[in-house]
């Protein structure tokens, strides 16, 4: 098969994030497909845009293991505003379709995979011109999750973007949703019909983490020997709600053992070092966004990891990335999103729950925790042992390649 994936967040070498489909991708190639993927060229977190990139509007690279990557030009004004982010998104939607039409042989099927929900013009277009099928892949449920985070304001930004939701939808010949909460919302709410769905989750990165020494570089480099560290990695924007880390922080800081550590980036860190600073929180770290190679040490460095949203409605039907992450590396979770991600987190007896607005509980959790080192080490293993069972990325991208395929005999038929 000729597969074509449309990502506008697709990682770079050293990229930090999420790297589901960079392992997908590779997986198809060794399976004897040819797979193309169009990217933007502004990282999600940092807002960033390469050197190399600026002043070009599609850039060829190679990613590993012979997956053919088009970077398309992303507006620098991502992270500014929000109107920024609103023509970041329109550009990588005007430049990834040029690209479709253009730079690459005709797909037999093109996967489109959001948020941004922009991403579904590209292939809407495609499908128009080219009579290509896609599979629509609901990472995230927008709008709902952009306007309960602030990012979509306004009746008429709104009003768009429940269009470009019915359209992405009516089109696609199959929609992925990477959490059961996902797909039942789509089956339920959505009106989709369930012959249309599938639940192919995100999974772990069994090639490239795994549970290490906890005394390690990261601690030795750090200053945090000797501490035990409570670990945020991923992104510092307004959904995040981190500020609610920063008053455990401050319930805590009476703990001298007790030290913080954010690892990441996004729109919501300069505000939340200076309040940090402000408050005097000698406990809390903040590290820069680092490679995808490297974060393993980072978790690893860990005694608990943490997942936090604010507390909303369609936050409770995620799995963030970072839940997988903490568990190949085999640390116990401390939990602050109810719902979908407090239940694999309770199912695979990897962690604890907090209620996501209560610092008081937070900050008792992880007392809990600090006391019980046995405790911790029967969650870690838990964890890993959860995820290598049910969520092997390896198995999860064959079952993938299987549904393509089975889609694209059906449109050999049709």
């Amino acid at each position: 098969m000729r597969i074509l994936i449309i990502h506008q967040y697709f990682l770079g070498a050293r990229d930090p994030g999420g790297s589901r489909f960079n392992q997908f991708a590779r997986y198809w190639v060794e399976a004897g497909h040819e797979v193309t993927v169009l990217a933007g060229t502004v990282h999600y977190a940092t807002g960033r845009q390469a050197p190399e990139y600026r002043g070009r509007f599609l850039v060829r690279e190679a990613a590993a293991g012979g997956v053919h990557v088009i970077r398309c030009h992303v507006s620098e004004q991502y992270n500014v505003s929000f109107v920024g982010r609103a023509w970041a998104y329109l550009s990588f939607a005007v430049s990834s379709l040029w690209a479709g039409l253009t730079a690459v042989p005709r797909p037999d099927i093109v996967i489109a995979t959001s948020p941004p929900l922009t991403v579904a013009l590209t292939a809407i277009l495609l499908r128009f011109f080219a009579g290509v099928p896609y599979v629509f892949e609901v990472r995230d449920l927008w709008p709902e999750s952009a306007i309960d985070a602030g990012v979509v304001r306004g009746r008429l930004m709104k009003a768009a973007g429940y269009a470009m939701e019915w359209l992405a939808y009516r089109g696609a010949r199959h929609i992925n949703a990477l959490t059961p909460a996902f797909e039942q919302v789509l089956a339920t709410r959505k009106k989709v019909p369930r012959g249309r769905l599938s639940m192919i989750p995100n999974g772990a990165d069994l090639d490239l983490l795994a549970p290490g020494p906890k005394e390690n570089r990261v601690r030795r480099d750090l200053g945090l020997e000797g501490k035990f560290v409570v670990t945020y990695v991923g992104a510092h924007g307004v959904a995040n709600r981190l500020g609610q880390l920063l008053d455990a922080a401050e319930r805590l800081r009476g703990d001298p053992d007790v030290a913080f550590l954010l690892v990441g980036d996004g729109m919501e860190k300069p505000m939340l070092r200076q309040e940090a600073e402000r408050r005097g929180l000698a406990n809390v770290r903040f590290v820069d966004s680092v490679p995808k190679g490297e974060i393993g040490q980072y978790i690893n460095a860990a005694d608990v990891c943490t997942a936090i949203l604010q507390d909303s409605p369609v936050f409770r039907t995620v799995y963030p990335n970072k839940l997988f992450d903490y568990m190949t590396c085999g640390r116990p979770i401390l939990v602050c999103i109810d719902g979908a991600a407090r239940r694999l987190v309770e199912e695979a007896g990897a962690g604890v729950f907090a209620p996501p607005t209560d610092p008081d509980a937070i900050a008792a959790r992880i007392r809990e925790l600090k006391a019980d080192p046995e405790r911790r080490e029967a969650m870690g293993r838990s964890g890993r042992r959860f995820v290598e069972t049910h969520y092997d990325r390896r198995d999860l991208a064959a079952k993938y390649e299987r549904l393509l395929a089975s889609l694209v005999d059906d449109a050999a038929v049709a």
